[in-house]
């Protein structure tokens, strides 16, 4: 028998038919709290299946902040620097656990991105990771359970109507999955790929490096890739994607996609904007667009940059071309990765740029040649997984 849930409504809020359908069993999950989108129920479960992924893989707590069925940021919980936590806009003082940690490096990849999104956790959920979380402008989240005091903290969010969603962290779908387009039903087995350090293949350059950290951010990288629609290319650092570039149809516009925002992450590091001395009153979001603003100064309007000296307290912490340019080298050991195989060295040319140093690609070009003889050039270790994660 089948099980059915009315939803909101459908992509669009004309499109008022909209439901849930479950042909055998029941649903996999639950809404706690809110009342669920066709927007929504996507988002969440590209986002549950990542951090699933992710913490079967490192055996680690992972986060993952979805915006449009794909991921702004996602992360495992690495412990937070000093230097984080200012980036983050998080007290000194605080000392977030694991489950914390990744829900801070997720949503804080790419935080404009982030606004209004929808946050996946691997772990059941505490009241300091909810506490943490209804500071941001979020629009739902799904976790395996939360912890009653979580749960209460959560319900409070926008004033009462927060999305909640519990999964059944043991739920395994069908090897065939179906989609009906104009009418048309289309099947595939589903991508069961499992993604760990021996999807990292072989290598292929001369320099033949791999340090335990780099492969964790590979996996990372690309895991999300996995969840991300096609094509797409992603930056990692830290146990962290720093810079995703998602759904366009050249692999080089993918590509600087993901660098401006790997170069924007980085750059919100800098000492001048990580301790940036901020207006009273100013909401995170505001600070958050502040800093972006404060990075893109030289690209702004007149009127955009009159109104970043209401933002802070004393003068507008700008950053010249050349500053930029000088933090940004002094970055290394990044992991740039693809969903599918590179065709051309100009996107090795722009991974350079922001300081990759590992690349992780399925190969199959009829450029590999090229394509590698550019990695040597630069000195990067590049690794062919044979795996192409398209999604669409």
């Amino acid at each position: 028998m089948a099980a059915t849930r009315a939803l909101r409504y459908g992509t669009n809020p004309h499109q008022k038919q909209a439901r849930l359908v479950m042909e055998h069993g029941r649903l996999p999950f639950e809404a706690l709290n809110g009342d669920p989108g066709y927007i929504n129920v996507l988002d969440a479960l590209g986002a549950w299946q990542l951090v699933r992924e992710l913490k079967a893989s490192l055996n680690q707590p992972a986060a993952a902040s979805f915006k449009h069925v794909s991921p702004a940021g996602a992360a495992i919980g690495r412990p937070l620097s000093t230097l984080d936590k200012r980036m983050l806009l998080l007290d000194d003082a605080i000392d977030p656990n694991p489950l914390s940690c990744a829900l801070l490096r997720a949503r804080g990849a790419d935080p404009v991105s982030s606004f209004g999104d929808f946050i996946a956790l691997s772990d059941v959920v505490d009241p300091e990771t909810a506490s943490l979380l209804v500071r941001e402008v979020s629009d739902g989240i799904i976790a395996p359970g939360y912890e009653p005091e979580a749960l209460e903290i959560l319900k409070g969010k926008r004033k009462g109507s927060y999305l909640i969603m519990q999964i059944d962290p043991n739920y395994t779908p069908p090897t065939i999955e179906r989609r009906e387009l104009f009418g048309v039903i289309l099947e595939q087995e589903r991508n069961a790929a499992r993604i760990d350090a021996g999807t990292l293949g072989r290598p292929v350059t001369q320099n033949q490096e791999l340090p335990p950290e780099a492969v964790e951010d590979a996996i990372v990288a690309l895991i999300a890739l996995k969840y991300t629609q096609s094509n797409s290319i992603a930056f990692a650092w830290s146990g962290q994607a720093i810079g995703i570039g998602a759904g366009q149809q050249s692999r080089i516009h993918c590509t600087r996609i993901a660098a401006d925002k790997a170069e924007t992450w980085l750059l919100r590091r800098h000492p001048l904007l990580a301790g940036a001395d901020f207006a009273p009153g100013l909401s995170r979001t505001a600070k958050y667009n502040a800093i972006d603003m404060c990075i893109r100064y030289d690209q702004l309007t007149e009127p955009e940059r009159a109104l970043l000296p209401e933002s802070f307290q004393g003068p507008v912490p700008t950053l010249t071309a050349e500053k930029r340019r000088s933090w940004i080298r002094e970055h290394s050991g990044i992991v740039y990765a693809s969903d599918a195989f590179i065709p051309f060295r100009d996107n090795i040319d722009r991974a350079a740029a922001v300081g990759a140093r590992y690349v992780v690609q399925p190969g199959g070009s009829t450029r590999d040649q090229d394509v590698i003889a550019a990695a040597d050039e630069y000195g990067m270790a590049m690794f062919f997984t044979g795996l192409r994660l398209f999604t669409h």
